[in-house]
């Protein structure tokens, strides 16, 4: 999945799911994934900010669902990057 690639916020299964989150998602993951260790807690941290300013929050119920969409639009190598940089969050 390329960086400009946003098929994935347009499948049918989102659509109960508020856009703003689905763009502050794509922002963690693909700006995320091209980050080096030492970037990612200001990074991190700025996101952090951005969220509790514009009230986003997630259930697990809507984490599940994003990631498994995700998949489906992912390559194999952008699969391993989204695990990796999820790991932070563990």
């Amino acid at each position: 999945m390329s960086d400009t690639n946003t098929d994935w916020m347009k499948d049918p299964a989102l659509a109960g799911i508020d856009k703003n989150k689905l763009i502050f998602l794509e922002k963690l993951f693909f700006q995320g994934s091209k980050l080096t260790q030492k970037e990612m807690m200001p990074f991190l941290l700025s996101l952090s900010k951005q969220s509790r300013e514009n009230n986003i929050s997630f259930q697990k119920d809507e984490i599940k669902l994003i990631y498994s969409v995700l998949q489906k639009y992912s390559t194999p190598e952008d699969i391993e990057k989204m695990k990796k940089f999820s790991s932070y969050f563990q």
